[in-house]
C-alpha cells in the first residue's frame, strides 16, 4: 500500500510539472538585457547583474476579472522591429525604434513585454467587448539590493499619503538608500536606483491614455518599490487657487472608470544605463508612446522662443508709459520679440478676470484683438495662460474664440492632479488645440508620458521646479544640484517648460530670493548653457525685455538656438555633478555644459562632429565668475573633429558654444 501512495504521488507530480507553463525569456537585440517571464512575475539581468527580482504584475476589474492569477495561457507570440522613425517636433530628427517583443495571450487580456539594448518595458492589453471599470494595478518593483535612490518626494508632506499626489509635480530630488525610503512619502516618477556594477536604472510609464498616473511608495522600509493610482473622483468641484482648480471631495474605490474594449494599457518603463548619460539621451517613452496621425498635416506646429512676463513682473524700464498688464507692456514685449526673431509672446496669469475662471471676461486694460493685429503684423504670435476650471467649462468655445483671434496657443495650469479625469482632460485639450491649429502648454501637471509624440501641437510640459522657484526660494536650497539631476531623469519622461534665461544672476553665497527682480542661482554662462542643455521645443525667455536688451551678447546666443534638433549626443556627465550635451541643427553644432555647486574643469572630445573645419564661437565663465556671476568671456576657435577642447566651469557654472561649418 505505502508502495501505491509513492507512485500515485509522484505520477501527480510529473502531471503538475507538465501543466505548469515554463519560464520565458526575452533578450533585448544586444543580448545584455534578459527579462525572464514566469507565469505573472518577471525579473531582469543586465549584463549578468540583477537589475529587478521577480516581480508580480496584474490587474483587477470591478466586476472581478482578474489579469494575472490563475489565467490560463493561450497563445505566446514574437515580433521583431528594428526601424527608424521620423519624428516631428523632437531632440532627433530621426529615432531608431529596435527591440523583441514576447506577447502573452490570455482569454481576456494581451500581456507584453519589449526588450530594447535600453531597458525593458511591460503592458497589459484588455480583450473586453464592452466598457469596464478597473478597481486596481498591481504594480511593484523588486530591487534586488538597499541600493542608492534618485527619489522627488511630493512637497505636500503634511497630508496623507493618498492626498501628496495631488500636487503640481514639482519638487526637488532626495537621494537616500532604498531601505531609508521615509513610508510617509509619496514620490512621482521618474526616479532611479544604482547598481552596484555601476548601472543605473530608471523607472518611468509611457503612453499613459484615460487612465490615472502611476505614483509611488514605500510602506515598510525594504527594497521594494509599490506603485499606487489616485482613485477616480466621485465628485469635482471649483476651487483652490482663484477658483481656477478642480478640487475632488471624495474618490471612488476603483481608479479607472468606463475603459474602451480593447484598452491599451500604460507601459511600465525600466530604463538601464551603463553610463548615465544614455538617461540624458533616452528615447524609450517617445518609442512607446502612440504615434501621431500620419494623416494629418503637423506643418503647422511652429516650435521656438517666448517671450515671457510673469517671472520678471511686467518690469520694463527706459519706456514713458506704465508697465504693467496693459497693452502699453504688451506692444514693448512683441516689439522686442520681433526685433529679435522671437517667436512668440505669452500673455500670462492677470489678462482674465480670475476669480470669475471665465476666459471671455477679459479686464479692461487689454485689447486682445488690438495685440493680435499688431502682433501679426510684426510675426509675433501670442499664447495665453488660463487656469484649468477655465478652460474645462467651455473648452471648445475657448479654443474657438481665440483661435479665430488669431491666439497662437495656451498655456494651461493648475491640474495639479494625474487621475484619469485629468489624464482625459489633457489629451482633450490636445485634440482641440490640433482641430483649430493652437499649441498646448502644460503647466501645474504631471511629468509627460508621450502625448507630445501623438500630438505634436502638446510643445511643453511643466512638471519641473523650474527657475520661477527662484522668485521666492530661499537661499540654500540645492537648485543648481537639481538642475544636473534633471536632464537624468525628468528629462528622461519628455520636455520641460524650465523657463530659463535670467540676466540677474547670482553665485551661491549672494543668492537671494526676489519676487518682483528675481535672479537665478549660479552664473550667466550656466543660463546660457541651459538652452542647449534642456528639451523644450517651446522655449521660455523670463527676464524682462529691458535687461535683454542690455545684453545683446547674450540675447544673441539665446536667440539664435535652435529649439528642436537634427541630432542630440550626451558627450558627458553623472546625475547630480555635472552634465554636457551636444545637439545639432542642420550642419551647425551647439554644447552645453553645467556643474553643480563645485567648479569643474573638463576635456571635451570633439570627435562626434562630422569631417570638416569649424568656426567654435564660446561663452565660457569669466575669471571673476565666482565672485560676480554675471562674468563671462567671449572666445573663437577654429576646431576639427578629434581635437580636445579644455573648459572650465565656476562653483554653479556653465558654458556655452556654437560651431559652425566653414
Amino acid at each position: 500500500m505505502k508502495r501505491i501512495i509513492a507512485l500515485s504521488l509522484a505520477a501527480l507530480v510529473c502531471v503538475a510539472a507538465l501543466a505548469a507553463p515554463k519560464p520565458r525569456t526575452l533578450k533585448s537585440p544586444d543580448g545584455r538585457i534578459v527579462v525572464t517571464i514566469d507565469g505573472f512575475k518577471y525579473s531582469v539581468t543586465a549584463d549578468g547583474q540583477q537589475m529587478l527580482s521577480p516581480t508580480e504584475v496584474g490587474m483587477t476589474l470591478t466586476d472581478g476579472t482578474v489579469y494575472g492569477g490563475k489565467a490560463k495561457l493561450q497563445k505566446v507570440r514574437t515580433r521583431k522591429v528594428d526601424e527608424n522613425i521620423n519624428t516631428v517636433i523632437y531632440k532627433k530628427a530621426v529615432v531608431r525604434d529596435r527591440f523583441n517583443e514576447l506577447t502573452l495571450e490570455y482569454k481576456d487580456f494581451s500581456l507584453i513585454f519589449r526588450a530594447y539594448n535600453e531597458g525593458v518595458a511591460y503592458r497589459f492589453v484588455s480583450k473586453a467587448a464592452k466598457r469596464f471599470n478597473v478597481a486596481s494595478e498591481n504594480v511593484t518593483f523588486n530591487i534586488p539590493g538597499n541600493w542608492p535612490a534618485v527619489v522627488p518626494y511630493c512637497r505636500e508632506y503634511d497630508r496623507p499619503i493618498e492626498k501628496q499626489i495631488e500636487c503640481s509635480f514639482e519638487n526637488l530630488y532626495s537621494r537616500f538608500n532604498l531601505c531609508d525610503w521615509d513610508k510617509t512619502r509619496a514620490a512621482f516618477l521618474p526616479l532611479a536606483v544604482k547598481a552596484p556594477n555601476g548601472y543605473t536604472l530608471a523607472i518611468a510609464e509611457a503612453d499613459l491614455v484615460e487612465y490615472p498616473g502611476l505614483n509611488v511608495r514605500n510602506l515598510n522600509g525594504s527594497t521594494t518599490i509599490e506603485g499606487f493610482f489616485a482613485k477616480y473622483p466621485a465628485k469635482e468641484i471649483q476651487g483652490g487657487y482663484n477658483n481656477l482648480q478642480g478640487k475632488i471631495p471624495a474618490r471612488e474605490d476603483f481608479i479607472a472608470k468606463d475603459c474602451k474594449p480593447g484598452a491599451a494599457f500604460p507601459w511600465r518603463v525600466l530604463q538601464i544605463a551603463r553610463e548615465d548619460g544614455e538617461l540624458a539621451n533616452s528615447d524609450m517613452v517617445y518609442k512607446l508612446s502612440r504615434p501621431s496621425d500620419p494623416t494629418k498635416d503637423w506643418s503647422w506646429v511652429k516650435p521656438g522662443k517666448v517671450a515671457w512676463d510673469w517671472w520678471n513682473d511686467w518690469n520694463v524700464y527706459g519706456v514713458d508709459f506704465r508697465a504693467g498688464i496693459n497693452n502699453d507692456t504688451y506692444k514693448y514685449y512683441i516689439d522686442f520679440a520681433s526685433e529679435h526673431g522671437i517667436e512668440y509672446v505669452i500673455l500670462d496669469e492677470g489678462w482674465a478676470v480670475n476669480k470669475q475662471a471665465d476666459l471671455f471676461q477679459v479686464i479692461k486694460e487689454i485689447d486682445l484683438e488690438e495685440l493680435c493685429a499688431y502682433a501679426k503684423q510684426r510675426n509675433v504670435g501670442l499664447i495665453l495662460w488660463a487656469g484649468y476650471w477655465a478652460v474645462k467649462r467651455d473648452m471648445e468655445n475657448v479654443f474657438l474664440h481665440y483661435s479665430m483671434m488669431g491666439v497662437k496657443g495656451f498655456k494651461i495650469d493648475f491640474m495639479d492632479r494625474d487621475d484619469q479625469i485629468i489624464v482625459t482632460f489633457l489629451e482633450d485639450c490636445a485634440k482641440l488645440g490640433a482641430k483649430y491649429k493652437m499649441l498646448v502648454d502644460f503647466h501645474g501637471i504631471y511629468k509627460p508620458t508621450g502625448l507630445y509624440r501623438t500630438y505634436p501641437n502638446v510643445i511643453n510640459f511643466e512638471g519641473v521646479h523650474g527657475l520661477e522657484q527662484m522668485k521666492w526660494l530661499p537661499d540654500g536650497v540645492p537648485q543648481v544640484e537639481y538642475d544636473v539631476t534633471i536632464p537624468y531623469l525628468r528629462m528622461l519622461a519628455g520636455p520641460m517648460d524650465y523657463t530659463q534665461g535670467a540676466m540677474r544672476n547670482a553665485t551661491l553665497k549672494n543668492y537671494r530670493p526676489v519676487n518682483s527682480e528675481a535672479m537665478s542661482c549660479g552664473t550667466r554662462c550656466r543660463q546660457l548653457a541651459e538652452y542647449v542643455i534642456f528639451d523644450a521645443p517651446l522655449t521660455m525667455l523670463c527676464d524682462s525685455p529691458s535687461n535683454y536688451l542690455q545684453e545683446p551678447e547674450c540675447t544673441s546666443f539665446i536667440t539664435d538656438v535652435p529649439t528642436v534638433w537634427d541630432e542630440t549626443k550626451v558627450l558627458n556627465g553623472r546625475i547630480a555633478e555635472f552634465i554636457t550635451t551636444a545637439r545639432r541643427s542642420g550642419d551647425n553644432w551647439y554644447i552645453g555644459s553645467m556643474t553643480d555647486k563645485n567648479e569643474r574643469d573638463l576635456t571635451l572630445d570633439l570627435s562626434f562632429l562630422p569631417a570638416g573645419t569649424y568656426e567654435m564661437s564660446v561663452f565660457k565663465d569669466g575669471i571673476n565668475a565666482d565672485r560676480a556671476a554675471r562674468d563671462y568671456a567671449r572666445q573663437t576657435l577654429t576646431v576639427r573633429p578629434g581635437d580636445k577642447v579644455k573648459i572650465h566651469m565656476a562653483p554653479a557654472g556653465g558654458w556655452a558654444a556654437k560651431l559652425t561649418k566653414k
